[in-house]
């Protein structure tokens, strides 16, 4: 027997692949050229393997990591309100690092409450975690159709960005008046913190050529605090997000695996405004890669930096979207003021 809610499922997503090339060639290069970098450093983007996954879903649940929770309670709140200063009648919804879409079903059903019908464009580097979300999203809301795309953020919006401009140009060449709908871009969680300022501002540019004039972009980023409560969050007493972090010295080889010849170190830069983590060497050692061909030194003490994550001002956020080609229109917070969920508007 076919199952029909399943058919009806599948003829509602299009799974894009966009990433090419050897993945486990890529993370090698990666790690050839940022441990032979001074100082030594690892890509934050190899957190998340299925172990590192699952630690992160643990921070989330951590008293110390109030974004999670902040983001939440500011989008349970206000998702009726967000999509209200939108202020379109027919909006599509376009995600960059979509995960599991928990916080995006606040938005979805703001939405479908205003039109009957919506598009969802999520953006994410996992395959299978992207098919997983999206049929559980289209199970759970029968109007929704998904255009999903297997890719890391820079090959998803050149794609788009060729994809609006082809739009553009037929729109143009044959007459045809343009789409009514406007696309509410989001890009939630703190993930403009994990860019340095430059590229927070790069990045923003490059979803800026993809959007039209008059589209708007939610974008989540956690806000300056008191340093203690910055590094708490980081730095949990059960440790969990001391195991996230060593535990991308698992993925390199098991040379690595003593991880008790490391340790996690969470701290505020002031001067620069960001949380940074290291993984600090407890002695001095020398660690073998085989598979890479590379021999790495380590003295006592020396640290390797795994992440960054900034933290902005509401004036810094002005600043920031008025240089790639937005303006704040509105910002919400949590009640205790400690996370921002901020719509721009593309000029």
């Amino acid at each position: 027997m076919l199952d029909t809610a399943s058919d009806q499922t599948a003829e509602r997503l299009r799974l894009h692949q966009l990433l090419t090339g050897d993945a486990r060639a890529a993370f090698a290069a990666d790690v050839r050229r940022s441990l032979q970098a001074q100082p030594k450093q690892l890509f934050p983007k190899y957190f998340y393997d299925e172990l590192g996954s699952l630690l992160f879903d643990a921070i989330c649940l951590l008293p110390e990591y109030y974004l999670t929770r902040a983001e939440h309670e500011i989008l349970a709140r206000h998702a009726d309100e967000i999509v209200a200063t939108v202020g379109h009648e027919q909006i599509a919804l376009l995600e960059l690092g979509s995960g599991s879409a928990v916080k995006t079903r606040h938005l979805i059903e703001a939405i479908l409450k205003r039109q009957t019908q919506l598009l969802y464009q999520p953006i994410d580097i996992s395959a299978p975690a992207l098919e997983t979300s999206a049929r559980v999203l289209l199970q759970s809301y029968p109007s929704l159709r998904i255009e999903a795309y297997a890719s890391d953020y820079d090959t998803a919006l050149a794609h788009l960005r060729v994809a609006a401009e082809h739009e553009r140009a037929h729109t143009t060449m044959q007459g045809i008046a343009p789409d009514d709908a406007r696309t509410l871009a989001l890009f939630l969680g703190s993930n403009i913190g994990n860019f340095d300022r430059a590229e927070a501002e790069t990045f923003l540019r490059r979803l800026r050529a993809v959007l039209s004039t008059g589209d708007t972009l939610l974008l989540g980023a956690d806000l300056k605090k008191d340093p203690a409560r910055l590094v708490a969050a980081y730095d949990d007493a059960l440790g969990i997000t001391a195991a996230f972090n060593l535990n991308l010295l698992a993925r390199l080889n098991r040379e690595f695996a003593d991880v008790r010849a490391y340790r996690h170190v969470a701290l505020y830069n002031e001067t620069h405004g960001r949380i940074e983590l290291y993984l600090e060497s407890r002695r001095a050692q020398v660690v073998h890669l085989p598979a890479l061909d590379l021999e790495i030194a380590f003295a006592a003490g020396e640290r390797m930096h795994t992440e960054n994550s900034y933290k902005y001002d509401l004036t810094e956020l002005d600043e920031l979207a008025g240089r790639a080609g937005f303006a704040r229109m509105r910002t919400w917070m949590d009640e205790a003021g400690q996370f921002s969920s901020n719509l721009l508007l593309a000029v």
